[in-house]
């Protein structure tokens, strides 16, 4: 989410220079790469670029192929096989052994329904979005970003003959919480369209504005995390001290939770080090649909606490990380920030948080179908 935000602001500053631009995105991937479907950067004719399409690799004959969009102001598809060891016919060292295909789509700011006003629309509301995207590898009508699916409405601009085939498509995608890609015909040509399942991003509370606060506060931020923070101390709870936080609350626990909003993507820390601010917030938030709840400090800190609120129960326990963090020897409080943003991050994409080197199987494993 974080690239989009950033090719959202991209945009916006390059209209204002009366810069033309073009958004560059991997619809589909045979075997490996880099970045997978999803992936987006956006070009300025001068180009500048934002957000990231494979590790570097790519970047330099995409700048090209966008410019070459841009001038002839025409959707192009274009496919980097990255499987033949002899890279320089293609003018680029990719050694990535996989065949990437990116949609090249310049952007017409008199277009009401462009890519980045349904990026834009994406990025407005913490919701749960798809974002459908048509193309084709076999013929010229390269459609693009077309829809935007949400629980209350749609907007699109995908063809009459195909809206009801996609918009269904895109309800099912939306109810499976899975994207997937589909074929559709249109004039008797293959149109294939991929179905992306968005979330938006991961909301994190910190309970706790210490100085061991700080850097755990600005990581999750540089991954584009939305960052609260809570204490009930005012001078240590300012903006001064937080600056890239979205929201710096001065509050006690039972006024915290009316303040802020909890979804399936919201994650807690509790590191306040005061122990009965966390006993009184961690009892309050087991009573929540919070997915993720962490406490700074030992186990028996954590089974105390529960003692004491008389709710020790096996679920309760398993349900709170505590202590929080993966076991990677961290001591000094930007180690620890690394230990507690990657278990977070790995609860929420479903990981198992082992090393890549020994997993068996491929380090992405796609949630992606093709039917």
């Amino acid at each position: 989410m974080k690239e989009i935000a950033d090719i959202i602001k991209a945009y916006k500053k390059a209209t204002a220079e009366n810069k033309k631009t073009a958004l560059a995105t991997v619809v589909k991937l045979e075997g490996s790469s880099y970045r997978r479907p999803g992936a987006r950067m956006l070009v300025t004719e001068d180009g500048l670029l934002t957000g990231a399409i494979s590790g570097g690799c790519l970047e330099g004959d995409a700048l090209r192929k966008a410019r070459l969009a841009i001038v002839q102001q025409e959707n192009k598809l274009i496919t980097y096989d990255t499987t033949d060891e002899d890279d320089a016919k293609l003018g680029v060292q990719l050694g990535c052994n996989g065949i990437v295909h990116i949609l090249f789509e310049p952007i017409d700011a008199a277009d009401e329904l462009n890519p980045i006003v349904l990026l834009n629309a994406l990025a407005s509301k913490r919701e749960d979005v798809v974002l459908v995207t048509l193309f084709s590898l076999s013929g010229k009508t390269q459609p693009g970003t077309s829809m935007l699916h949400k629980s209350t409405n749609t907007l699109s601009k995908v063809h009459s003959a195909l809206f009801s085939e996609v918009v269904e498509d895109a309800a099912e995608v939306y109810e499976n919480k899975t994207s997937r890609f589909e074929i559709y015909t249109l004039e008797g040509q293959p149109i294939e369209a991929f179905l992306e399942f968005v979330r938006p991003p991961i909301s994190l509370i910190i309970a706790g504005a210490g100085n061991d606060a700080q850097p755990l506060a600005e990581m999750a931020w540089l991954l584009g995390w939305e960052v609260i923070i809570a204490d009930g101390r005012p001078a240590h709870a300012t903006v001064e001290r937080f600056p890239n936080a979205k929201t710096v609350l001065v509050v006690k626990p039972a006024q915290l939770l009316s303040q802020i909003d909890i979804d399936d993507q919201t994650a807690f820390v509790l590191m306040t080090h005061n122990y009965s601010y966390d006993m009184d917030l961690l009892n309050r938030l087991l009573l929540t649909k919070a997915r993720y709840i962490g406490t700074l400090g030992p186990k028996k800190k954590l089974i105390r606490m529960l003692d004491e609120l008389g709710i020790n129960t096996a679920a309760n326990e398993s349900r709170v990380y505590g202590p929080i963090g993966l076991d990677i020897g961290a001591e000094t409080a930007a180690e620890i920030a690394v230990s507690i943003l990657a278990e977070v991050k790995s609860v929420f994409s479903g990981a198992s948080a082992c090393f890549l080197k020994d997993k068996k199987d491929a380090i992405h494993s796609y949630s992606v179908k093709e039917n």
